[in-house]
């Protein structure tokens, strides 16, 4: 899988620039998807590329049909068929009980973090209708398609419905030599966890929950990424891999 094009949303921060550079480092040409800060894409885009890339930045709104098509048709315009498709545009949890949630709320998340998986992902196939290449679709989830907290309805459902998704696009798409699988961390510290990465003492305080004893840093989780598009993960497909430092191990501890 020499010479590719990585196709990332939601690359201009966290988990989605990270999985950028380390693609980058490959030499591979990434496409960095952003949906309104142009500049920390461009950020990230100028770390691909010191990094020996190449780097190309897009507007994308995963949610909307004619965005994602446009944002792939300038894609291959540029760079040619994508083979490797990270989506990691995400809306995080909003802590709010379903007894108060508004539905603009519900709605925001199922859109972004279910339906934006659905609609990249339908685009990056039918780009690849005519290729017999091996490819990979890796989708960025979370531990709470899993475990689910209160005031997190909208987001636990969204990555729950994205673990079906995965699931059912691997035996779909395994006969067209196309990889699909999750990725779900726990608790990484990106700006989805601001205030843990501003104040020391909350975050050791959440710290002492996980076995590991810390929080985990975006470029494990995108060096997990790099791997599972490459050669070396050639027989994986429908898969969620959890990397949480064993979070989520701990269901019954306390109770």
């Amino acid at each position: 899988m020499a010479d590719r094009v990585v196709m990332i949303s939601g690359a201009d921060s966290g988990i989605g620039a990270a999985c950028a550079r380390a693609f980058g480092r490959k030499g591979d040409k990434v496409v960095v998807l952003y949906h309104t800060d142009v500049d920390g894409a461009e950020t990230t885009a100028a770390d691909v590329k010191n990094a020996g890339g190449k780097a190309l930045v897009l507007q994308c709104s995963v949610d909307e049909a004619e965005s994602v098509e446009a944002a792939y048709s300038e894609a291959e315009a540029q760079f040619g068929s994508v083979n490797v498709l990270v989506n990691s545009a995400g809306i995080n949890m909003a802590n709010v009980n379903v007894r108060d949630m508004r539905i603009e709320t519900w709605n925001d998340r199922i859109a972004t973090d279910l339906t934006g998986a659905f609609l990249m992902s339908r685009r990056f196939l039918s780009g690849r209708r005519d290729s017999t290449d091996s490819a990979s679709l890796v989708h960025i989830s979370s531990i709470h398609a899993e475990v689910v907290r209160a005031g997190g309805a909208a987001y636990c459902a969204a990555k729950g419905g994205l673990t079906k998704l995965v699931q059912t696009l691997a035996v779909e798409e395994a006969g067209q030599g196309i990889r699909v699988n999750a990725i779900e961390p726990g608790m990484i510290l990106t700006p989805m966890n601001q205030r843990a990465l501003d104040d020391d003492d909350y975050r050791k305080a959440l710290e002492k929950n996980i076995p590991m004893q810390r929080a985990g840093k975006p470029e494990e989780v995108a060096d997990l990424a790099v791997w599972l598009s490459s050669d070396e993960a050639s027989y994986i497909t429908g898969a969620t891999i959890t990397i949480d430092g064993g979070l989520s191990l701990l269901l019954g501890v306390g109770a």
